[in-house]
């Protein structure tokens, strides 16, 4: 997984594939889904994200329970 933050534009993308994205489709007003070609979510865009977020400077990541 990767995470981005492009402050030029004020973009966070999460990303979980690098699987080519075939469709995007915006689920809410911010929020777009990128999926693959079997309609996997490969991704995550959040628009105006320095308004949606504490800091979009900052990422905390903690692993809970066992790793499979």
């Amino acid at each position: 997984m990767k995470v981005t933050y492009d402050a030029e534009v004020d973009v966070l993308r999460l990303i979980f594939s690098n699987a080519p994205i075939e469709e995007s489709d915006e689920e809410k007003p911010g929020l777009i889904l990128d999926y693959d070609q079997a309609g996997n979510i490969v991704g995550i865009e959040i628009l105006d994200a320095s308004k949606r977020t504490d800091n979009p400077f900052a990422v905390e990541y903690a692993v809970i329970g066992k790793a499979a």
